[in-house]
């Protein structure tokens, strides 16, 4: 079986910044595109930010220019900084894999998410 756990959200004040991440576990031979999607009060969950596992990168409109998504790929560990933070930013973050397990192909992990509030 394969885990995605998510740590760093947390209450943070408007401007401020905090740091997510997601450590991959699990019978896992290697790890394509990891992202991190949010979901907030009352909206779908949407794509924040994705990167390749060759270190290649895509950020939404919103956090484009005060966000950094990087991974570790000898830790199968996806990271997610964040600054300048927005009460519109407060939501839960989910941290998404794609993963390929020996002998079985590729499937698709979500972590259980994490909370980010930010404060006016």
């Amino acid at each position: 079986q394969v885990q995605l756990v998510e740590s760093g959200g947390g209450l943070v004040q408007a401007g401020g910044s905090l740091r997510l991440s997601c450590a991959a576990s699990g019978n896992i031979l290697s790890i394509n595109t990891m992202g991190w999607y949010r979901q907030g009060p009352g909206k779908q969950r949407e794509l924040v930010a994705a990167i390749s596992s060759g270190g290649s990168t895509n950020y939404a409109e919103a956090v484009k220019g005060r966000s950094t998504i990087s991974r570790d790929n000898a830790k199968n560990t996806l990271y997610f900084q964040m600054n300048t933070l927005k009460p519109e930013d407060t939501a839960v973050y989910y941290c998404h894999a794609d993963v390929i397990k020996p002998w079985a192909g590729k499937y698709e992990y979500w972590g259980q998410g994490t909370q980010v509030t930010v404060s006016s």
